[in-house]
């Protein structure tokens, strides 16, 4: 197929109505064209030369040029597509038609192939010129030679196109119209995350549910469906924008009726309330299909949250419960206080105690012993739902094991003192009563605490104390000299912050010197909680049994970078120190203006 004036108009009608089924800009199309027309010019002059097509939007007209690159001469790669700037004044002194030089613009990219600048550049055209090119011609010098970076281009015949140069341009064309297709749709969805739309399944494939978004298509996948839920063809369903990105192939839009935000989307649409933002959704946890909790809080003192998202009648509720195929949902009110939070996010069921560890984000409840299986639910699910909407870690208990377990714990300390301070057990206990857990509250606390327990003088304090003291002082003595034998550096056993006890601790762990110290993570030394395929996983700290919390080991470790030389002081300091230091001298110039 040659490019001939029998077909140059039918390119542009055959653009116009690739464009007009596809949706999408008409240019793009005929860009496709060029650069199939240049792929099979390339097949006929030669791959390594440079053949641009430009086809003329009013006429269909396909003009073929070979572009060369004036390059300098160590740098040539390509000798069809670059010249150095002594071959192109030889190939201008060898042009018989007229020549023109023309501005010319080209973008630059950086590694990771990413617009990075532009430059200017001259195009030498070898031909002579038309009326228009002499217009833009004048601002161009036409007397100074090629130089680097300029090009050379020149008219070379149209091609012949065989049957496979054919098909190759047609493919080319249909992988162009198809990216066009995903950009527009990018473009088009990507500000839409977060949003609910009406969506027509198309099919399934391999449990995946793909939907017609006109224009393309998305993917409710089998992970994001309600369990028992079914399409087929036709079904209109509603489902939430979760996530919009550029994919090389297969959907872009990805679908979710499982997500939390899904329901908090629909409370939305049917409470006016949550919309005007009187009433606002805190948390949401979820098991898709079976069960919800959804925590609300009202702004307005005489709306009450829960029945404004109910409704009357629980109709409410109800267009939200019909929607996601019968899932029960409690509607809780929202409280800044932890611990009553939590009381009702585990309703149905009654709770005596509740117990906060906030610095392990984790939290005891206690129960009677009929309400354990109530608090637990079925398959644990009500304490699931009620850690995913508090976000800490629920250990329910009943009284009796709470009971249980603080009488262990009572023991426990009892027998530390008596063995540590060689005390009787009566006087242990009264330690252990009055507060004390460790001899490091005994050693160091202030006198006046132990003087308000019974039958303890100011001599009786100052014994405990001693004694105290002088088991610590010798256990510390032991710890270091465990952790000289195993080759812990002088740097990290004076490391302040670190106990002899932690300092041995962090040797059996294997770190010895500052550097390993250094290395560490805060919850690697002070432990934490991470979430695992939806489920709360605990992470045992190195230094976790001292107490050690997730700051103190962050404020350590960068202490430690700093001494290394790894971390500039100055960029620790909190912002605006620098600041309210250097605008003192101008507050005092002021002052000197005015007086």
């Amino acid at each position: 197929m040659a490019i001939t004036s029998a077909n140059q108009l039918e390119l542009l009608q055959t653009a116009e109505a690739v464009a007009r089924e596809k949706m999408i800009d008409p240019t793009l199309v005929v860009e496709a064209m060029e650069e199939s027309l240049a792929r099979a010019a390339k097949s006929r002059y030669g791959s390594e030369m440079d053949i641009r097509v430009k086809i003329d939007r009013k006429t269909g007209r396909a003009t073929f040029t070979r572009v060369r690159t004036v390059t300098a001469e160590d740098m040539i790669e390509v000798n069809q597509a670059q010249v150095s700037p002594d071959q192109a004044a030889v190939i201008l002194g060898q042009v018989r038609t007229g020549t023109i030089v023309l501005p010319g613009r080209r973008k630059l990219y950086d590694e990771e192939g990413q617009v990075s600048g532009s430059e200017d550049f001259r195009r030498f055209v070898l031909r002579n010129p038309t009326e228009a090119e002499k217009a833009q011609a004048a601002a161009v010098d036409q007397d100074t030679p090629p130089q680097i970076g300029d090009e050379l281009v020149d008219e070379v015949p149209p091609v012949e196109m065989g049957r496979i140069a054919a098909q190759s341009a047609k493919q080319v064309i249909l992988q162009k119209v198809r990216e066009a297709e995903r950009e527009k749709q990018y473009e088009e969805f990507r500000d839409k995350v977060g949003q609910i739309i009406n969506v027509q399944v198309k099919r399934e494939e391999y449990g995946n549910v793909i939907v017609d978004l006109n224009p393309g298509e998305g993917v409710l996948r089998r992970n994001e469906k309600i369990g028992r839920e079914s399409y087929r063809p036709n079904d209109r369903i509603r489902v939430y924008i979760k996530d919009v990105r550029r994919e090389p192939r297969g959907p872009q839009v990805f679908l979710s009726r499982t997500a939390p935000e899904f329901m908090a989307k629909l409370f939305e649409m049917e409470v006016p309330e949550i919309y005007e933002g009187v009433i606002e959704i805190k948390a949401v946890a979820r098991d898709p299909g079976s069960r919800a909790k959804i925590a609300v809080i009202s702004y307005d003192s005489s709306i009450d949250p829960v029945g404004a998202c109910v409704g009357m009648r629980g109709s409410r509720v109800q267009a939200v419960v019909n929607e996601l195929q019968g899932e029960k949902i409690d509607i809780i009110p929202w409280n800044e206080d932890m611990p009553t939070f939590l009381v009702n996010a585990l309703q149905p069921a009654e709770v005596s105690k509740v117990v906060l560890d906030e610095d392990a984000e984790r939290i005891e409840v206690v129960v009677p012993e009929e309400q354990l299986s109530l608090a637990i639910g079925r398959r644990g699910q009500n304490v699931r739902l009620a850690s995913q909407l508090t976000g800490l870690d629920i250990d329910i208990m009943t009284e009796e094991e709470e009971s249980q377990r603080r009488q262990k714990e009572f023991e426990a300390r009892t027998k530390l003192f008596m063995d540590t301070l060689d005390l009787d057990e009566f006087f242990a206990q009264l330690l252990v009563a009055e507060g004390f857990t460790n001899l490091e509250e005994v050693a160091y606390v202030d006198q006046d605490e132990l003087l308000v327990i019974d039958g303890v003088d100011e001599d009786t304090a100052l014994e405990l104390q001693t004694r105290a003291r002088e088991y610590l002082d010798a256990q510390n003595k032991l710890a270091l000299e465990k952790a000289r034998e195993m080759g812990v550096e002088e740097a990290l056993i004076g490391f302040e912050g670190l106990t002899p006890a932690m300092v041995l601790t962090l040797a059996l762990s294997g770190i010895k010197t500052l550097e390993d110290f250094a290395t560490c993570a805060d919850w690697e030394l002070a432990g934490g909680w991470t979430t695992e395929n939806g489920q709360r996983v605990k992470d045992d700290g190195i230094l976790e049994r001292f107490e050690v919390s997730l700051e103190e080991a962050q404020d350590m470790v960068m202490t430690a970078r700093v001494l290394l030389g790894w971390v500039d002081p100055d960029d620790l300091m909190p912002k605006g120190e620098d600041e309210a230091e250097g605008d003192e001298p101008d507050a005092e110039a002021e002052e000197e203006a005015g007086a």
